[in-house]
């Protein structure tokens, strides 16, 4: 009898131990819940870089040009004018010279108008390497930084080139009554000038509407892990 009652004492124990022992090896984990940060470039700060790049080459090409001011036998620009061959005296403003391209007329609106151009160049090239950087940065502050400054820095350069589109043809204006020109007109470099700054205005106009919050988003993601993993 005293072995039997051992004999089912120790079978007890031992399926108590063996139902413990599955019972510890049973892990059940809660669903997790991340949230991811998804960044998403706006295509208006893409234009705005793209309008950046446009004024650039508008720009060379408006300081390069002699093509700001004509005349019958005459071409005027920033930094150089030409008198053409055939070019009817006396030549405009009183000038005395031979056929051929010479530095520009020491007019203080010409060096202004020359200064102000060459300032919207640079400003306008920097404004777009910081657009640049903004879209290439995944760091959201130091995105928005590089946004900020650009759009002031493009401003700027907008300014630039208002002020030297307007006083170029009001001094101009001035001195009309020593053209011994009847016909004057503004060439296609002006012009040009005039195009890079509806880009300047489209550029800075797209950068301010475009909100930074909007190039935020966050996601939510829930993990369910399996209910028969083990500790």
């Amino acid at each position: 009898m005293r072995g039997q009652g051992r004999k089912a004492e120790y079978a007890a124990r031992t399926d108590e131990s063996t139902f413990s022992c599955h019972i510890t090896k049973i892990v059940v984990m809660a669903p997790t819940t991340t949230i991811e940060t998804v960044t998403i470039t706006r295509p208006l700060k893409v234009i705005a870089f793209i309008c950046g790049l446009i004024v650039i080459i508008l720009m060379i090409m408006g300081l390069a040009s002699t093509d700001w001011l004509m005349a019958d036998g005459w071409r005027q620009g920033l930094f150089m004018y030409c008198i053409a061959d055939d070019a009817e005296r006396p030549l405009p403003f009183n000038v005395e010279e031979a056929p051929g391209c010479y530095p520009s007329r020491d007019r203080d609106y010409i060096h202004a108008a020359a200064g102000l151009c060459i300032i919207t160049l640079i400003t306008d090239l920097v404004a777009t390497i910081l657009t640049g950087l903004g879209l290439r940065t995944k760091e959201h502050h130091t995105k928005y930084k590089y946004y900020r400054f650009g759009v002031i820095v493009m401003g700027l350069s907008l300014v630039s080139i208002l002020i030297a589109l307007i006083i170029y043809p009001v001094c101009f204006a001035a001195e009309l009554n020593l053209g011994n020109r009847k016909i004057w007109e503004f060439g296609w470099a002006y012009g040009v000038g005039w195009g890079a700054a509806i880009f300047l205005f489209g550029g800075v106009v797209l950068l301010l509407c475009d909100k930074e919050s909007e190039e935020i988003y966050y996601k939510e993601r829930k993990i369910v892990h399996d209910n028969d993993s083990r500790a």
